[in-house]
């Protein structure tokens, strides 16, 4: 026995069993109570949670997201049954809550969500729980507070790529308040994992990414405390504490046995095995939980370190994706809380504006655009505004992230520049042509696409107000001016920019398929053919009643025109709120995998350019006609 080993007292080491005994039990009694659940997984990493629980963790229970507060992130979200008990016995929660274990009517679900105020972002879907955790350590330091994050992972969602695009961003970052623990219980769902019980393997991987790791056994109480207390002495760089432990550990009949994953017990054997477990109590009362030390926070700088033209023009030319940059610049003059994350294109995404006026408040994710998502849900639930901005076509890379951000509803704001075929040259793999879709899925995201440096102001400004995740789509080339310095935009608006009283259908575009309309429009009045234009800048949620009145004062007919695949974008958007009202939606999108070309030209040829815009709107009066005829 060491020296620091022998300083912590028998006491403390049977009051940590006893927590732990509670803990297991009380996820056996839940998931039996629920008929489904994963007591085995829970019952590997009590042990582990009792001691960061109670010899760790500082916190204020009735505040648990309070800026001075630890941070415990449950990234193996199937162990939910044991976060709620740990919570319970710090006092948050009635052990009777307990057993409302997945019920309709009960926040205590199958995995945690932020319905509940120890949870700061949604876990379940395994391998983004790291990554989350670097998200709070470094809000935490942007903060000033020394609060440490703690993250429970399992053994098999190591074989997830994201977990090292964490590890390798927290070595990068020194982050030294970051402190991995792996339940290394060799059991997953469907078999063993990837390297069993060989814990030196995720020792060595940890180490490999410059980590300080060392192995523990997991069901030893005092080595986990001794480890707990290594990793609470950071040397600059994170750590990690490597337990070797047993997939239902202290359950009779089924401890280290394969095939009980996602398996509640029975009642019977549910009570057997609580009686078990109950005669192993010492009876020691627990230890108090630790409670933050008061440290005021660090003032935010607001200032530029260096002077930024931050004004979108009104005249001439300006990609929107530069209007973004800019735009950024502004806001984070005006909201010391804003931050930004960009994934190795910030000359591309033009968020190098921001990074060289706030470098403090720049975060950058590299080529990791998983890592790069949860980091910023991390950032959020620190109370930051985080921008993360890449390509649109490799935000794609991180659906799951961002689909666990909506669950989460995070404050995370997006921004996808070089969407679409006008990209040009660079071939399909680097155009956008999913990303509304995927937005779009997202429950209470809004989706913003605008076509000019002014309307981009104010989308950013939109986006970073609205409490939930928020898209802004940029462009790759440089657009003409729309709309005046100043004009108003809103969340749910359109912009009716062409029209008359002789009107024969209406045109809808955002974005560079807008400029495309509005060329359209002049060869189509020219020819004497009226069409009605609109900006649907806001693509979710979009303004029904506003499209609604267009089509019925146009003919009852809209066209849609965007860059984007058919399915899920800007024409489904429309679809979806005229088509039950009759109006006939005619769409017009990239129907196949583009190649590479000219922007103009391309547009053309996957038939939304002004030349195919106004085609399309001669066939489509042309075949109206022809129905009136006949009829």
């Amino acid at each position: 026995m060491t020296m620091a080993m022998s300083k912590i007292s028998d006491g403390l080491i049977h009051a940590l069993e006893d927590i732990a005994t509670r803990l297991r039990i009380d996820c056996i009694r839940a998931t039996t109570a629920a008929r489904s659940g994963h007591p085995t997984s829970c019952a590997s990493a009590a042990d582990l949670v009792a001691a960061i629980f109670f010899t760790a963790l500082r916190t204020e229970p009735q505040q648990p997201r309070a800026p001075t507060s630890d941070r415990f992130v449950l990234s193996k979200g199937h162990a939910a049954p044991l976060l709620y008990a740990a919570w319970a016995e710090a006092g948050l929660l009635s052990r009777e809550q307990l057993t409302t274990l997945r019920q309709l009517d009960s926040d205590l679900e199958g995995h945690p969500t932020p319905r509940l105020p120890f949870v700061d972002v949604a876990t379940g879907s395994l391998g983004q729980g790291l990554s989350v955790g670097v998200g709070l350590a470094l809000g935490a330091r942007l903060s000033g507070h020394d609060a440490r994050v703690w993250v429970l992972l399992g053994d098999g969602e190591t074989a997830e790529g994201a977990v090292w695009e964490a590890a390798q961003l927290a070595a990068h970052a020194r982050l030294d308040h970051l402190v991995a623990v792996v339940d290394v219980n060799a059991l997953g769902q469907s078999g063993p994992t990837m390297y069993g019980h060989d814990v030196e393997a995720y020792r060595r991987r940890f180490a490999a990414f410059n980590w300080r790791a060392q192995v523990v056994d997991g069901h030893d109480m005092r080595a986990v405390v001794q480890a707990v207390r290594w990793a609470q002495r950071g040397r600059g760089t994170p750590s990690a504490i490597v337990a070797r432990t047993v997939k239902g550990r202290g359950i009779e009949g089924i401890e280290g046995l394969d095939g009980w994953h996602g398996k509640a017990l029975p009642p019977d054997a549910a009570a057997r095995a609580i009686e078990r477990l109950q005669q192993g109590l010492h009876h020691v009362p627990p230890p108090p939980m630790l409670r933050p030390r008061p440290r005021p926070a660090l003032a935010v700088a607001v200032t530029p370190s260096a002077p930024v033209d931050a004004s979108p023009g009104t005249a001439g030319a300006i990609a929107t994706r530069q209007a973004y940059g800019e735009a950024l610049v502004r806001l984070g003059a005006r909201e010391p809380r804003l931050v930004a994350l960009d994934g190795d294109v910030k000359n591309s995404t033009f968020a190098e504006r921001f990074a060289q006026a706030y470098p403090e408040r720049f975060v950058e994710g590299f080529i990791a655009e998983q890592n790069m998502v949860s980091m910023a849900a991390g950032l959020a639930a620190q109370g930051w505004i985080p921008f993360v901005s890449t390509f649109a076509c490799f935000l794609t890379r991180a659906a799951d992230q961002i689909r666990m951000a909506g669950i989460s509803a995070s404050n995370v704001k997006f921004c996808g520049s070089h969407a679409g075929v006008s990209i040009g040259e660079d071939g399909p793999s680097q155009m956008g042509l999913e990303d509304l879709a995927l937005f779009r899925t997202v429950p209470g995201a809004v989706v913003l696409y605008p076509a000019d440096g002014v309307a981009t102001k104010a989308c950013v400004e939109l986006a970073a107000d609205h409490p939930g995740v928020a898209y802004v789509r940029t462009t790759r080339m440089a657009t003409p001016t729309v709309y005046p310095e100043g004009e108003s935009f809103h969340i749910g608006g359109l912009k009716v920019l062409r029209h008359s009283a002789h009107d024969r259908l209406t045109l809808v575009a955002a974005g560079i398929t807008l400029h495309e309309a509005l060329a359209a429009y002049d060869a189509l009045q020219a020819a004497q053919l009226p069409v009605r234009v609109i900006d649907l800048y806001s693509v979710k949620p979009v303004d029904t009643a506003g499209l609604l009145e267009s089509a019925r004062a146009a003919g009852g007919t809209i066209v849609t025109v965007e860059d984007h695949y058919l399915q899920g974008g800007l024409g489904d958007a429309v679809q979806e709120a005229v088509g039950p009202s009759g109006v006939r939606v005619h769409r017009l999108a990239v129907r196949e995998v583009p190649r590479s070309g000219p922007p103009l030209a391309l547009l053309e040829h996957y038939g939304i350019g002004r030349n195919a815009i106004a085609a399309a709107v001669r066939a489509l009066i042309a075949d109206e006609a022809d129905r009136r005829t006949a009829a």
